[in-house]
């Protein structure tokens, strides 16, 4: 009898221990940039995309928002640390205004505090902001703004004292567009199956 007992209290301990194993891998993608990366997280988590944390309040937080270790904006990515863990990999997204913009230094020093606040080894993934059709341009960051945040990604993707992934460019047609930057519905919708295609 208690030799019963005891078994049904270890498998009954066996199957709750499974969600919480399911949902650390599920969430074990942290992400940082601005407005743009919570268009790309909204719609990965309405794509069915579980690897990468959810939006959580990055809207505006451009490049310096990130260049200090000890920010607000870091602040409230070890937040989601706390939550989920320490995440394996992480999307650094640059995200600019058009004054000041960005520079390859302010890049490094994003990637470097992006390994600080990870898991040791974490993947790091660096993308610019979505880039537009032939004629359009996000106002906030300015004419070549976008072009110029991918141009940066594509130098750290390049550069392999960084160790970093630049998987592709992300791309918001006209018609995905809602206010000249940032993604509409549909917009979302495909900024987050273009998510799912670069790093699942």
């Amino acid at each position: 009898m208690l030799s019963n007992i005891l078994s049904i209290i270890a498998s009954t301990l066996a199957l709750s221990a499974v969600p919480a194993a399911a949902q650390a891998a599920d969430h074990s993608m942290g992400f940082i940039g601005c407005s743009m990366g919570e268009n790309v997280a909204t719609g990965y988590v309405a794509s069915g995309g579980k690897r990468m944390w959810g939006p959580y309040g990055t809207g505006a937080l451009v490049v310096q928002s990130w260049t200090a270790s000890n920010s607000a904006a870091w602040q409230k990515f070890d937040q989601q640390a706390a939550r989920y863990g320490k995440p394996t990999a992480v999307w650094v997204q640059i995200c600019i205004f058009a004054n000041p913009g960005a520079t390859y230094n302010e890049v490094k020093q994003l990637i470097a505090n992006a390994r600080a606040h990870s898991a040791q080894n974490a993947t790091i993934y660096v993308t610019g902001q979505p880039l537009y059709d032939q004629g359009q341009y996000c106002f906030l960051a300015g004419q070549g703004g976008a072009e110029l945040t991918d141009s940066l990604a594509k130098q750290a993707g390049a550069d392999a004292s960084q160790n970093v992934i630049y998987p592709g460019s992300f791309i918001l047609h006209t018609n995905e567009v809602q206010d000249g930057c940032h993604a509409n519905t549909a917009g979302q919708a495909s900024l987050g199956k273009q998510a799912m295609a670069f790093w699942g």
